[in-house]
């Protein structure tokens, strides 16, 4: 078998997943993500997990899929698909470039308890529903993150930018895309996870993918069981150690000619590297030495864990509703989730705070959230009506978008009768009882008259809330001209969606007309 071929084989698939994948927080003007994202991300681990949880969808089994190929092959979905492994790669290869060491990498050893221990943390959460953990360690959520608040900033601010000097010529092609700033801490923790997994890769290759990501951990399991593996022919080697320098995993042992299965990613790099066929890649006969004995127990445990995983529904809780007064500061009970997510808890076990949705939102009202929900919903999209915008009346596409199904595609007659929240009037806020002037935005904005203008006094008129119709949108929230939290109208989130009434097609209050129009 020619290696090399293989190895740049395996590069190709790579540059391929990894474009395609960062591709679709980058399509600024969506083209194609909407159509393309499943089947892009059909194969990405946690989130057809989450998916086949959420949906239990047949269709939504790319994670077993990559189990089987890492029972016959290795950890390929670590070195191929995996876009965070693949980011990893590059901080590596950049490494690489730059250090004038002949090996650059040694034998290391393996830290199972660390692994173990955030695998099983991973399996509890998924099993009891707190998400916040996954969403902490999944690879793909983090590169989504990666590429959505640092990447995409800068990507917008270059269209921006090279669209309005078209303009000056008369030349549209490109249009401005709407930014809106993220949360300090969420920029902030996204960086330091950067930073951090950037200098691991950049010092020791795929350190974090064996000693963080439970991902590689549990894919180590079967790599140590798959069918063809990396394996030594002791009789040609020469010890020139050119396989250990170019092991990104660490895991070649040239002293006892052996390779930590569990930790190789099958980049494939050392049987490139390798000029007399010492390292090949052949099936080999299941062992029931020390190896075996030592992770039975830890499949056994995993298997089970999983089983547990595959069995369980998730619910949505209803909390109960308290009563919600007048405050001159707005004081919400409740924060707004996406169309589509049913209920607030249905949304925090299931999402992983990946950014795609944030990324497509053309209102830019979906931000990552900080405290909004609590623990259980750390960097999980709510609807910013202050900073962000306003959920639009037609629109869709978080639904379209979400790879774990924690947001569900609905129709644009489900969407438009899905209240998310309820609008609540705060008078004592409003300009038209504290100044005496005329406003209305509220009103004006509503897409169904659920905030309408009535008589207050003289001529003046004051918002009043329909509350049946509101379908909690934001709105009548977002051009309020009062700041946060002393808005006049504000959404206070629904624990679970409900459906709101239609409309009624009558005409909205106007202010009287004091003349004849002049023509």
């Amino acid at each position: 078998m020619n290696y090399k071929k293989l190895k740049r084989t395996r590069v190709i698939i790579s540059f391929l997943f990894f474009i395609l994948t960062a591709s679709l927080f980058l399509d600024l003007y969506e083209k194609y993500a909407n159509e393309t994202v499943h089947e892009i991300l059909f194969m990405q681990f946690i989130p057809s997990l989450m998916k086949f949880i959420s949906t239990l969808a047949i269709g939504s089994v790319g994670f077993i899929i990559i189990i089987a190929l890492t029972s016959f092959i290795g950890r390929i979905y670590c070195s191929a698909i995996c876009p965070l492994g693949i980011l990893q790669d590059v901080f590596a290869w950049i490494a690489k470039k730059r250090s004038s060491k002949k090996l650059f990498y040694k034998k290391k050893k393996a830290y199972p308890i660390l692994r173990y221990s955030l695998l099983a943390l991973t399996v509890l959460a998924l099993v009891f529903s707190f998400s916040t953990i996954v969403t902490l360690l999944d690879p793909y959520s983090n590169f989504g993150r990666i590429v959505t608040y640092l990447v995409r900033p800068i990507v917008v601010l270059a269209n921006n930018g090279l669209s309005m000097a078209l303009h000056t010529i008369e030349v549209y092609t490109l249009s401005p895309v709407k930014l809106v700033a993220t949360p300090v801490f969420i920029l902030l923790f996204t960086i330091i996870v950067l930073i951090g997994i950037g200098y691991m890769s950049y010092k020791r290759g795929r350190l974090f993918c064996n000693t963080v990501c439970p991902v590689g951990s549990f894919l180590g399991l079967f790599s140590k069981i798959s069918f063809l593996k990396i394996q030594f022919n002791e009789s040609n080697c020469t010890k020139c150690g050119k396989c250990i320098g170019s092991c990104k995993s660490e895991c070649i042992d040239l002293k006892n000619f052996t390779v930590d299965h569990a930790r190789c990613v099958d980049c494939f790099n050392c049987l490139a590297v390798c000029d007399d066929s010492v390292l090949t890649l052949t099936s080999m006969k299941k062992s029931l030495g020390v190896e075996g004995s030592e992770d039975k127990g830890r499949r056994t445990a995993i298997t089970t864990g999983i089983a547990l995983l595959l069995g369980q529904k998730v619910m949505a809780d209803v909390k109960p509703s308290k009563d919600t007064s007048a405050l001159l500061v707005n004081e919400k009970e409740f924060p707004v989730s996406p169309p589509g997510s049913i209920s607030i808890k249905r949304f925090n076990d299931i999402c992983t705070g990946c950014g795609l949705c944030v990324a497509a939102c053309p209102t830019q009202v979906l931000q990552p959230a900080v405290s909004d929900y609590g623990l259980s919903g750390f960097m999980q999209p709510h609807m910013d009506y202050v900073d962000g915008g306003y959920c639009n009346f037609d629109c869709r596409g978080c639904g379209q978008i979400c790879p774990t199904g924690a947001i569900l595609p609905i129709t644009i007659e489900e969407k438009q009768l899905t209240q998310l929240g309820k609008a609540v009037f705060v008078k004592e806020n409003c300009v038209v009882y504290t100044d005496g002037t005329d406003c209305g935005a509220c009103s004006e904005h509503c897409p169904t008259k659920a905030v309408n203008m009535v008589p207050y006094e003289g001529k003046l008129l004051i918002p009043e809330v329909d509350q049946s119709i509101c379908i909690g949108c934001g709105a009548c929230e977002h051009p309020c001209p009062l700041d946060d939290p002393y808005k006049a109208i504000y959404v206070n989130g629904n624990a679970v969606h409900q459906a709101a009434e239609k409309p009624k097609e009558e005409e909205q209050t106007t202010a009287p007309v004091e003349e004849d129009f002049p023509f």
